[in-house]
C-alpha cells in the first residue's frame, strides 16, 4: 500500500512540475531529506523517484516562461569550482570504483542545487523551501521525541535507513539544524494554535536529540545556544529559560545518557573517540602526501590505513566534514569548501544588515538569523560527522541566495533604501 501511495504522490505532482519547475525543486527537497520511499517495503523502496523529479524539472524549465537567472554570486561560483575539483580528484582516486560511485551521488545533489539557483526567485519559493525542510526533518524529530518519552530513553533514536542521516549522530545534527527553522516559523506565525504546535514540536525535537545519545549533537546544540545567547538582547531571560529547561530534563535523563555525555572529557579512554583521532591522523598524512588531489572519495580501506597510519589496525570513515574533505580532495579541496561556507555566511550577514531596519523585510531578517544559528550547528556538529555532501546545508544556502535576490528586488521596486525602524521584536538576534 505504501508503495502505491508513493507512486501516486510523485506521479500526481508531475503535471504541476511541468507547469512550474519550482514545484519540482520542492519535491526533490522532500525526497532527499525525508526519504519517504524508505518507509515502503516493496518496489518503491529503491525506485529512483528523485531522478524522475529532476528530469521532469529540467524539462519544465524549457516549457514554462518562469524567470530563469543564475543567482548566488561568488558563493555559487566557488561551489561550482569545488564540484569541478571533486571531478578532478576522482581521476586520481586511490579507490576508483568507490570514488566514481560517490561522485555520481554528490554531483546529483549539487546539480539540483544549481538547478534551484536558476529556478527559485520569489519570497513564496523561500517560504515553501523552509517549510518542506522543517516538515521533512521535523517529522523524525517529533517522532524521535515521542519514541524517547515512550521508552524513557532506553533505546536510541536512529534516522531513515540507507540515507546520509541514518546514523544516530547524523539524525541528531539534522534535527538540531531544524530547530532554528522551527523557531523562524514560530516568529512569523500569527496563529496562536500554530505557534503552540511549533513550540511543542521544538520541545520534542530537543528530546529526540537527547534520545540519540549523540555527543556531537550535544556539543552542536550547546554551540547553537551559545551563539543565540551572544547575539541576543535578552541574555538574562534567555539564560534563565535554558536553565529551567535543563533542570526540568535532568531528573528524567537515564544514567546511560549521562555516562555517555561525561565521556566527552575522557576521550583518550573512549574507543570511538580514539578511532576518530586515528582516522583524522591518517587523513592528514594522506593529504600531506597528496596535497593537491588527496585520496579521492572513500579512501577508507585497510590498504590506505596501513600506508598512511600503520600503527592503527582498524578502519573508520572520516567522522568530520573537515577531515573528510581534506583527505578526499586535498588542501585545495578543503580551501574551496571552507571558502564556500565563508561566502555563504557573509551572504547571511549581508541580508541581516540590509533588512535590520526595514519593517517590510522582517521575514528576511529573521530567516537569515535563524539560518546562521542552524549553520553554527552544522559547523560544530560537522566536526564529528561525514556530512560534507549532505543536502540540507546546501538547501539553506539556496534559501539565503533567493532571499537576497528578493530583498534586492524589493528595494529596487521601492526605489529607496529601507527607512530606519526598530528591529523585529520576536527575533532573539540583533546582529550578525
Amino acid at each position: 500500500m505504501r508503495d502505491i501511495v508513493m507512486f501516486l504522490i510523485v506521479a500526481g505532482g508531475i503535471p504541476f512540475i511541468l507547469r512550474n519547475p519550482a514545484v519540482g525543486i520542492g519535491y526533490w527537497v522532500w525526497l532527499s531529506l525525508m526519504n519517504p520511499h524508505r518507509g515502503a517495503w516493496g518496489f518503491a523502496y529503491s525506485f529512483p523517484f528523485a531522478f524522475v523529479v529532476a528530469v521532469t524539472t529540467v524539462i519544465a524549465l524549457f516549457l514554462t516562461k518562469e524567470p530563469r537567472q543564475f543567482k548566488g554570486g561568488a558563493a555559487a561560483w566557488v561551489l561550482l569550482a569545488f564540484v569541478g575539483w571533486m571531478c578532478l580528484t576522482t581521476l586520481f582516486a586511490l579507490e576508483p570504483d568507490q570514488a566514481v560511485e560517490m561522485l555520481e551521488r554528490v554531483v546529483k545533489i549539487l546539480f539540483v542545487t544549481f538547478l534551484a539557483l536558476f529556478t527559485l526567485h520569489k519570497r513564496e519559493h523561500v517560504m515553501w523551501l523552509i517549510l518542506i525542510i522543517v516538515v521533512s526533518i521535523g517529522f523524525f524529530g517529533v517522532k524521535g521525541g515521542l519514541f524517547t518519552i515512550a521508552t524513557a530513553g532506553a533505546d536510541r533514536v536512529w534516522g531513515p535507513p540507507e540515507t546520509f542521516i541514518e546514523d544516530n549522530n547524523a539524525i541528531a545534527l539534522a534535527v538540531i539544524m531544524t530547530i532554528p527553522l522551527f523557531s523562524y516559523l514560530y516568529i512569523i506565525s500569527t496563529s496562536r494554535w500554530m505557534r503552540a504546535a511549533i513550540a511543542v514540536s521544538i520541545v520534542l525535537c530537543v528530546v529526540s536529540v537527547v534520545g540519540t545519545y549523540s555527543r556531537g549533537g550535544f556539543l552542536a546544540i550547546v554551540a547553537m545556544f551559545g551563539f543565540l545567547w551572544l547575539k541576543s538582547k535578552h541574555k538574562i531571560s534567555l539564560g534563565l529559560v535554558a536553565l529551567l529547561i535543563g533542570l526540568a530534563f535532568l531528573p528524567f535523563l537515564p544514567a546511560a545518557w549521562e555516562a555517555r555525555m561525561n565521556s566527552i572529557g575522557d576521550y583518550a579512554e573512549d574507543a570511538s573517540a580514539v578511532g576518530r583521532l586515528n582516522t583524522w591522523t591518517m587523513l592528514y598524512n594522506l593529504a600531506v602526501d597528496r596535497p593537491l588531489v588527496g585520496g579521492g572519495f572513500e579512501p577508507y580501506t585497510h590498504e590506505v590505513f596501513r600506508r598512511y597510519f600503520p600503527d592503527y589496525v582498524l578502519t573508520h570513515s572520516a567522522h568530520s566534514i573537515y577531515f573528510q574533505v581534506l583527505g578526499e580532495h586535498g588542501f585545495v579541496g578543503l580551501a574551496l569548501f571552507a571558502l564556500f561556507w565563508i561566502l555563504t555566511w557573509q551572504l547571511s550577514r549581508r541580508i541581516i544588515k540590509r533588512t535590520r531596519n526595514d519593517p517590510q523585510s522582517n521575514w528576511a531578517y529573521s530567516l537569515a538569523t535563524m539560518i546562521q544559528v542552524s549553520l553554527v550547528g552544522y559547523f560544530v556538529g560537522g566536526l564529528f560527522l561525514n556530512l560534507a555532501y549532505w543536502d540540507m546545508p546546501y538547501f539553506l544556502m539556496i534559501a539565503l541566495v533567493v532571499t537576497w535576490h528578493v530583498v534586492r528586488k524589493e528595494n529596487v521596486v521601492q526605489g529607496q533604501e529601507p527607512a530606519p525602524a526598530r528591529a523585529p521584536t520576536h527575533s532573539p538576534i540583533t546582529s550578525s
